[in-house]
């Protein structure tokens, strides 16, 4: 399971996230959107700005909550830009309320940037690179090492204040888990790193805690409070306001070096930065680089929006000492740990298109000379040629063009409009009509552009329409002969709820009318027909059923009168 996650049901036809991903790590797939793993920097921005909350961010809170319920001993590491984002009268008041969560220990991450910042005051002492970029923003970390991997020499080979922070508790108690607490997505990440796995056990952001706080009813201000015992990290508490690193390593220099010294902040001003020193621009300068804007006080789990990373600096700014760590714990603490890292070059390597084949999969979205190419950045993409070599490394979708898809969305309605057998109305509430269809002329005598002008009840009945306008039931089937246009129509009438108007196909079935009615007038002649030969059969069989009576009376009384001879000639006979 990834970092962020995306809601399928939710994400369709947006691209914003598309477009505000500074480094493209975000394909379409099926026309929604997804993370490219070995792509994303994490930092965090897809999550603030997509509209429909369509990307959740895993949590660990589950999972540290299990850990205390088995009873391990489960230490926070704070991060410290708690200082600006939680509510406390006294920082030991945040200590406290974190313990009755269950923590065994609630340790300030500033402590391991004490230890950072020495490293860096070593290497700035050493003077031997030629630039020294802070590598304390995981996410600035991996830009470089995807995107800008020239300048991975240039990366200060030292962990983060997080890392370093982690080795240094896991050093004093080897069976504790350390759970870090900020404001960061890509900490995650880099809590996983083979590089350093095992060193950070989970990772919580300000979002969760204050959950879990809320469901114990537990009130930062309203608990006692309990003084951090550790080293006191004094100005590097500073590290997560813009200059922080900076402001940490001139306070701890025991001279000064040759090098310049300023930051950068924003995820764009970093990509800016990197394309300057690609190009060779940047010579003998420290950078303290952080990719989101305003630093870690900023970072995208923040949460409170009513924050203001203004406030939050000059308040930090003002209220934390500027004095160095004191350099006798820093160095206790070091002794026996090493704190190097190497960076390495994780730039993917995608496939890239020839010019023929960029030139084809422009021609597929109507881009066929170059003026062709609006460059409207719709898609997430600020070119059309940037977009056509993301289609052909199957990371966007052809369809993604949106000018070309109202234009072809345009062109099929008009070829509907215009040769639909058809005749198809649209009218608004008032019964204007907002289209009509050519073939309407052949029926109503009203071409489109007349009719487009005029109102429904000006040539038909427009009772039906505004029935269905009412009532929101649609007609369908509908059988209407309009006699002064000699026509007879099949009307379906349906209303479009998100326009509030009225739509209507009229299928023309005058012919098949008449055609019935010819079919029911040879019915009616046919079933006269036969009731004339059914009556001339009646009359028929009456006369002959006369005939027959008659017949069969004569017989009878012939036969009768025969009988009676011969019955008298036999009694004669015996008389005599």
């Amino acid at each position: 399971m990834g970092i962020i996650d995306f809601k399928a049901t939710k994400c369709k036809h947006c691209y914003k996230c598309v477009r505000y991903c500074d480094v493209k790590a975000i394909m379409i797939k099926d026309e929604r959107a997804e993370i490219m793993p070995d792509k994303c920097i994490l930092c965090g921005h897809c999550l603030q700005i997509c509209p429909q909350e369509a990307k959740t961010l895993n949590s660990d809170l589950s999972m540290v909550q299990a850990m205390i319920r088995r009873g391990e001993q489960v230490i926070v590491s704070l991060a410290p830009s708690y200082m600006g984002l939680l509510p406390y009268k006294t920082i030991g008041q945040v200590k406290a309320a974190l313990k009755q969560l269950g923590f065994a220990d609630v340790r300030e991450t500033a402590e391991g940037a004490a230890v950072v910042t020495a490293e860096y005051a070593r290497l700035l002492a050493e003077g031997e690179m030629e630039n020294i970029i802070t590598t304390c923003c995981p996410a600035a970390n991996s830009l470089i090492e995807i995107y800008y991997p020239e300048l991975v020499p240039y990366m200060a080979p030292v962990v983060s204040p997080m890392v370093a922070h982690g080795m240094m508790i896991k050093k004093e108690r080897p069976e504790a888990k350390v759970v870090f607490l900020g404001p960061c997505i890509a900490k995650k990440q880099e809590a996983e790193d083979p590089r350093h796995a095992g060193v950070i056990d989970a990772v919580l952001n300000f979002n969760d805690i204050r959950r879990w706080l809320a469901e114990q009813s537990i009130v930062i201000t309203e608990c006692e409070d309990e003084p951090f015992e550790q080293i006191d990290p004094k100005v590097n508490r500073l590290y997560p306001v813009t200059n922080g690193v900076v402001n940490s390593v001139i306070s701890t220099e025991g001279k000064a070096d040759g090098y310049r010294k300023f930051y950068v902040h924003g995820l764009s001003n970093c990509i800016d930065l990197c394309r300057s020193m690609v190009r060779g621009e940047i010579k003998g300068c420290f950078i303290e680089m952080n990719s989101c804007s305003g630093g870690c006080i900023k970072g995208p789990t923040v949460g409170d929006e009513t924050i203001s990373r203004f406030k939050v600096k000059l308040d930090m700014e003002e209220t934390i000492s500027r004095e160095p760590a004191d350099e006798g714990r820093v160095a206790q603490v070091m002794n026996g740990l090493s704190f190097a890292k190497t960076f390495e070059d994780h730039s993917p390597k995608d496939p890239m298109p020839t010019e023929a084949q960029i030139q084809e999969i422009l021609r597929m979205t109507g881009k066929n000379r170059p003026e062709d190419e609006l460059n409207c950045g719709a898609c997430g993409y600020p070119t059309c040629r940037e977009k056509a070599i993301a289609v052909f490394q199957k990371k966007a979708e052809l369809n993604m063009c949106i000018p070309f898809m109202h234009e072809k969305a345009e062109s099929f309605a008009n070829l509907v409009m215009e040769t639909s057998p058809n005749v198809v109305l649209i009218v608004d509430p008032e019964m204007k009509i907002l289209e009509y269809s050519a073939v309407g002329e052949k029926y109503f005598g009203k071409t489109r552009t007349e009719a487009l002008g005029m109102y429904l009840y000006e040539f038909i009945d427009p009772t039906d329409f505004q029935w269905v306008l009412d009532t929101h039931q649609n007609i369908h089937g509908k059988k209407v002969t309009y006699t002064e246009y000699g026509v007879t129509m099949l009307q379906n009438i349906v209303y479009i709820k998100k326009e509030n108007a009225v739509l209507a196909t009229f299928i023309d079935i005058t012919q098949q009318e008449e055609q019935a009615k010819m079919d029911y007038e040879t019915k009616l002649e046919t079933i006269d027909l036969a009731q004339r030969v059914i009556h001339k059969q009646m009359m028929v069989a009456q006369e002959i059923a006369g005939l027959l009576g008659e017949t069969t009376a004569e017989t009878k009384t012939t036969l009768t009168k025969l009988c009676k001879s011969l019955l008298d000639d036999g009694n004669e006979s015996e008389v005599r």
